[in-house]
């Protein structure tokens, strides 16, 4: 799949740094891959956070903005959150 417009919510910022929220299908993968967010270029800042839910897998990791050069961004590869449950 592609980016989703529909899928990116803002969820809290500064001046400084904004956290969003990402909802897909797509595996990180695919996200992490330099250009996914390019149509979000206009309003994602370098090290804005982006929570990534993966809902097919299902899969969440946490990416940084890297670098935005006004029509090409780029996020680190991600970082998991566990979802696991010893109990």
């Amino acid at each position: 799949m592609a980016y989703s417009a529909s899928g990116l919510s803002r969820l809290a910022g500064s001046s400084n740094m904004n956290l969003w929220s990402y909802v897909t299908e797509d595996a990180i993968a695919a996200v992490n891959s330099a250009g996914y967010f390019n149509d979000a270029a206009n309003m994602l800042a370098v090290r804005d956070v982006i929570i990534v839910a993966d809902t097919n897998t299902p899969t969440t990791n946490f990416v940084t903005v890297l670098s935005n050069t006004g029509t090409v961004v780029d996020v680190s590869d991600g970082t998991a959150i566990a979802e696991t449950d010893g109990d």
